[in-house]
């Protein structure tokens, strides 16, 4: 696929990939599978947070993202807060040279368009807003695709979203109260999609056979987040964290008193804190933790389990893709749509108020539905698959015209 009749048409993917979220990574995992089966002559390179990890796991060139190596600790002392202050500036002329040498751009899922965890106004939404100011300044097609948004309270966070969305060439979003909540700040989405999350196209490992009714109670997985509220929650997010934590260890307490091998997973490097907490108070050998480095680790986990307990966003994916019944600590909107979407509304509880005893008589609940729930996530995997086809061809038409158009021309007869 080329541009005019010699120069192949050169795609940067965008955002926080490499940097140690699982789920970010396999949002570029997708969108890479569309580009090589799709347009397998594009040029890709990268501009994200972890460029050595990104190109030595997937094959491509990558710059990082910010100047500032520091750029993610607290600046204190003055020579760290003025050389955080210079790096904005130097990031702004950085990204516009890079989006400058593209004519596609892709920022691959993950929750670019919300503050449903804590972040700073200067640090990711800036960058993202330079890159769609930098898209619209040299013509360059930038894509948002299958994002995550929620409504945002902090006037300069949500102005640079709001901006972001606006100058973008492309959006679709991963649920419906996305495109709401983008639409309550302010963005025309009347052209705007609504797709599931990129994940859904990835490939999915074999499940295990789950335990029978009759058989000793099977392994149950228990992902686990170094959660503390949101954006909205800094005053009370050690409270939040507290109580998070004292649930999720009275409950896997309860499943080892019962006899159940309890696996725990991260979605994050930031998360082994979490897990290491939880090995330490429940003190069994039933309770292990599981060394994960890509989506499809984490999926192969969920498939090797009769159910789940799941936090992190992707850590719910990863099970309802697999067709494991899993019951949802529900922190954000996307969680509660997710699991409605997947047939699953019931089964959420709130992450920011855990009740151990609650959790338990729901979780009880979903594992006496377990077969039924297995043939409804089997349907919507197949429908979410089928959606996400859809939603490819629709990037080719967006980002790819002159391929849309060869396209159309060996079609006529």
């Amino acid at each position: 696929m080329t541009y005019g009749h010699e120069t192949p048409v050169r795609v940067g993917v965008f955002g926080l990939l490499g940097s140690g979220n699982l789920g970010n990574d396999g949002s570029l995992e997708a969108v890479l599978g569309y580009l090589r089966a799709e347009h397998p002559e594009a040029v890709v390179d990268a501009l994200c947070g972890g460029p050595e990890v990104v190109a030595a796991r997937y094959g491509i060139p990558a710059t990082r993202l910010h100047w500032y190596r520091g750029e993610y600790r607290t600046a204190s002392r003055a020579g760290a807060v003025a050389a955080k202050g210079l790096g904005k500036l130097v990031d702004a002329v950085r990204t516009a040279a890079w989006v400058r040498r593209h004519d596609v751009v892709i920022v691959p899922g993950m929750g670019v368009l919300e503050a449903t965890l804590p972040l700073r106004p200067w640090g990711f939404p800036y960058s993202l807003f330079l890159l769609c100011a930098s898209g619209r300044l040299f013509g360059t097609r930038v894509a948002l695709v299958s994002v995550g948004a929620a409504a945002i309270g902090n006037r300069p966070t949500r102005a640079l979203v709001r901006w972001s969305a606006r100058l973008a060439t492309y959006r679709s979003y991963r649920d419906a109260p996305s495109r709401d909540a983008m639409r309550a700040m302010g963005v025309d989405t009347a052209r705007d999609e609504v797709y599931p999350d990129l994940a859904f196209s990835l490939p999915t490992p074999s499940a295990g056979a789950p335990s029978g009714p009759a058989g000793p109670p099977g392994p149950v997985c228990v992902g686990v987040m170094a959660f503390h509220g949101g954006n909205d929650d800094r005053a009370r997010a050690e409270e939040i964290h507290r109580r998070y934590l004292d649930g999720t260890i009275r409950f896997v307490r309860a499943l080892v008193e019962e006899g159940r091998p309890v696996r725990l997973l991260t979605g994050d490097r930031v998360d082994a804190p979490v897990v290491a907490a939880i090995v330490d108070a429940v003190d069994s050998p039933l309770v292990t933790a599981a060394e994960t480095s890509s989506l499809a680790d984490l999926m192969k986990e969920m498939a090797a389990v009769d159910t789940a307990v799941a936090v992190r966003y992707h850590n719910l994916i990863s099970a309802l893709k697999v067709g494991t019944p899993v019951l949802a600590l529900s922190y954000a909107a996307k969680s509660d749509a997710l699991m409605a979407r997947m047939g699953l509304a019931a089964y959420c509880h709130p992450a920011r108020e855990v009740d151990a005893d609650r959790l338990l008589e729901q979780f009880r609940a979903l594992e006496k539905r377990s077969a039924e729930l297995r043939q409804t996530l089997a349907e919507q995997n197949r429908a979410a698959v089928r959606h996400l086809e859809h939603q490819f061809t629709a990037l080719t038409t967006a980002l790819f015209p002159a391929a849309d158009h060869t396209h159309a021309l060996r079609e006529t007869p």
